[in-house]
């Protein structure tokens, strides 16, 4: 062979071995990223916030009511039936022709903002109540006290052994320290 092809076939191997490492790698990676998903799915957080997620969804239901059918009509009546989502800027008028719009209005639709506003700002209130409600509740069982339970008897009974004997061992060091003081006679 001549070294023009042996230098062309040595290229082709290196190309193959560098593609095959490349794949080795991709896979390596791919591995270590299933993994890793893998320890983070199952950790009890995630799991914890997944929960969390669909309760909020669910409450999110009760929110929506709440504002929609008991806060809005009164402050509907307190404003005076005034409705906000009416409320707009024109830009361009609608071009019409008869009774067909060829063209539809642009405008900006500030009142949607306003009600979206309003809106947010009920639910946030709704459930700041609703958490002030609950820490209540917490806090009342919080507060309730507990009756401790009484000890095993067994328990009792070498506690009361323990003191006991550390009693008699109290006596006999008293003992001892009057046996090894010397009289002292005095005159």
């Amino acid at each position: 062979m001549s070294t023009e092809k042996k230098t062309q076939h040595k290229d082709i191997r290196d190309a193959k071995a560098f593609k095959a490492v490349g794949q080795g790698v991709e896979k390596v990676g791919k591995i270590k990223f299933i993994s890793e998903f893998k320890d983070f799915i199952s950790k009890g957080n995630v799991m914890d916030m997944a929960v969390g997620m669909i309760v909020g969804a669910a409450f999110t239901a009760i929110v929506t009511s709440l504002v929609n059918n008991i806060l809005m009509p009164a402050l509907g009546m307190i404003t005076g039936q005034i409705d906000f989502s009416d409320l707009k800027i024109v830009l361009k008028a609608a071009v019409k022709e008869g009774t067909e719009i060829i063209e539809p209005e642009v405008a900006i639709g500030y009142g949607a903002f306003i009600n979206s506003v309003i809106s947010f700002l009920l639910i946030a209130l709704s459930v700041f109540i609703l958490i002030k409600v609950l820490g209540a509740f917490k806090r009342k069982k919080a507060e309730a006290p507990k009756e401790e339970p009484k000890p095993d008897p067994q328990i009792e009974l070498l506690t009361e052994i323990r003191d006991l004997l550390k009693g008699e061992s109290a006596v006999k060091a008293e003992c001892e320290e009057e046996e090894k003081e010397p009289e002292t006679v005095t005159e």
